[in-house]
């Protein structure tokens, strides 16, 4: 994989004319460089700014000379076509009329620099699009960061390997795609599933939740439809027989395999959410397959060596050191009408024993009616103050619940703060942080969509140790100090650590096959519209 952090003395030149230093007429090749579209091919193709950005640097390292020829252009239109494994659509970089004009016997001066600028345009958009993702990420799945950790698109480094790959197009490609494990691993599953036939199903049909011990005419359609997502045992007998149609403890155990490997709550019963997930049709899987290739293309630049990284949709956090995962545990993230959201930051310092400063959002849709029926009870029973802006304390009665006006809650620390005993802190603009929590019985639960916005961490002191592991045992034994003395302190990290807070909705597990997510916050089909908008050309 290349590196978008390498510089290259020659690059100071990127910012010369496109021309040549003699008096000499230009060439057909300059003169369509030149020209703002390439009218070999129907309808006839507007060079973007973008195009141009890349291709004059690129002809300007090369003299203004062609580099294709019956002797590479093969290679490349080898490569373009396997960009299918990749999830991406070879019609989008030219393929077939490319294919068409390179056969042209004799062709004239002028359909060869056309052919040969529109091969290059190809060529570059491909190594662009494997490198960094066909999509700009800030236009369809936002993810916020702070100016100084923003991936900066590095043109030198990428252009350096498309000159050095045009001799070789399949080292080119190879190394454009990202040399990260979850990317690879995807993109193999996907290239093997789109050589096989795909299969058809009928759809279940809705009704009551199918419960284990029931008689449904529905169940020997669950039972084909586990065989073929591989829960069942292709070649195993037939669990249920039709004329019962029973609802088997077998079947119930095939049904909880493949909610836990849908992330679904494992209770056997077929719902709504188990049954919606059901009859998502193969076609749609691959979509799902293809739309989260192009999340791990983004994500394979914003991933740092050392870093805490928060699964949203998977409801996970892993540490991981030297990029491989050094601790992993469960988490509690937002449910859909609070989002957690996505965003690349820094951690800097933990809240030991940390009070609750109830959120806007939460005190006017969640506390008010409870502090409307009673103020002074439900305070005094949460261990709770009303304060202003400027921390002075506020007599509740002097309150107007219905219109209480400029006043914050804040709970104490302790066991009952929905904070528990630590807050790990990041600069993000939407106040959310990570926590510890009282609520752990609910890290059990699939889905785990319980927060408003901020993440709840399983066994997070272990989380604080791996944050911690560069701080000296004296700095350590203080910070443990500190911590049992009950008080509310701030303790920094001793180095900022990377946070990455990222969603995606499809991977490859332990045993080598695809597991799907819910679409939990209905990210998905934004990016697959997207995504399919591009191809059109």
């Amino acid at each position: 994989m290349f590196s978008p952090t390498t510089s290259f003395a020659w690059a100071l030149a990127l910012t010369a004319p496109l021309a040549l230093a003699d008096a000499t007429p230009p060439s057909p090749l300059e003169q369509q460089l030149a020209e703002p579209s390439l009218t070999c091919v129907s309808p006839a193709l507007t060079l973007t700014a973008k195009d141009r950005e890349w291709l004059e640097p690129f002809y300007l390292l090369r003299g203004a000379q062609p580099v294709w020829s019956a002797a590479n252009l093969p290679a490349l239109f080898t490569q373009l076509e396997n960009l299918v494994d990749d999830g991406l659509e070879p019609r989008a970089y030219h393929l077939e009329p490319l294919r068409e004009l390179a056969a042209v016997d004799d062709p004239s001066p002028r359909l060869s620099a056309c052919v040969e600028v529109l091969a290059t345009t190809a060529y570059l958009q491909a190594l662009r699009d494997l490198a960094y993702g066909r999509l700009e990420q800030a236009t369809v799945e936002p993810l916020w960061e702070p100016e100084s950790m923003a991936v900066e698109q590095s043109q030198a480094p990428l252009l350096a390997l498309a000159q050095a790959g045009l001799n070789d197009p399949a080292q080119a490609f190879e190394q454009a795609r990202p040399d990260f494990g979850p990317y690879r691993d995807l993109r193999q599953r996907y290239a093997e599933l789109r050589r096989q036939v795909l299969p058809q199903w009928l759809a279940i049909p809705g009704g009551s939740s199918l419960k284990p011990g029931a008689v449904d005419g529905r169940v020997p359609l669950l039972e084909q439809r586990l065989q073929l997502h591989g829960d069942l045992s292709q070649g195993a007998p037939a669990l249920v027989a039709e004329e019962t149609s029973v609802y088997s403890t077998a079947l119930v155990e095939a049904v909880k395999a493949f909610q836990r490997n849908h992330l679904l709550k494992p209770d056997g019963v077929v719902g709504p959410a188990t049954l919606a997930e059901l009859n998502r049709s193969a076609s749609e899987r691959m979509d799902q397959i293809r739309i989260n290739l192009e999340r791990l293309r983004w994500l394979s630049h914003e991933i740092e060596p050392t870093s805490v990284l928060i699964d949203v949709a998977g409801a996970e956090v892993m540490f991981l050191r030297d990029h491989a995962i050094a601790w992993q545990a469960r988490t509690q993230v937002g449910r859909p009408a609070r989002p957690t959201p996505l965003l690349r930051s820094r951690i800097t310092h933990l809240t030991l024993n940390p009070t609750w400063t109830i959120p806007p959002t939460i005190l006017r849709e969640d506390k008010l009616p409870e502090l409307r029926r009673d103020a002074a009870g439900y305070l005094a029973a949460n261990r709770m103050r009303v304060i202003d802006y400027d921390g002075n304390e506020v007599d509740p009665r002097s309150v107007d619940w219905e219109r209480p006006g400029r006043v914050m809650i804040r709970q104490e620390a302790g066991t009952h703060s929905p904070l528990g005993k630590v807050a790990i802190r990041f600069p993000n603009p939407f106040s959310v942080y990570l926590h510890d929590t009282p609520s752990q019985r609910l890290f059990d639960n699939l889905p785990r969509l319980f927060s408003s916005g901020c993440v709840r961490i399983e066994r997070v002191t272990e989380l604080v140790d791996q944050l911690l592991a560069e701080a000296t045992p004296g700095e350590r034994a203080r910070i443990a100090r500190q911590w049992d003395s009950g008080r509310t302190l701030r303790a920094d990290l001793p180095r900022p650590v990377p946070i990455l807070m990222a969603y995606w909705t499809a991977q490859v597990g332990a045993d080598g096959q695809v597991q799907f997510r819910p679409d939990i916050y209905g990210h998905d089909a934004r990016l697959l519209k997207a995504l399919d908008a591009s191809n059109r050309i």
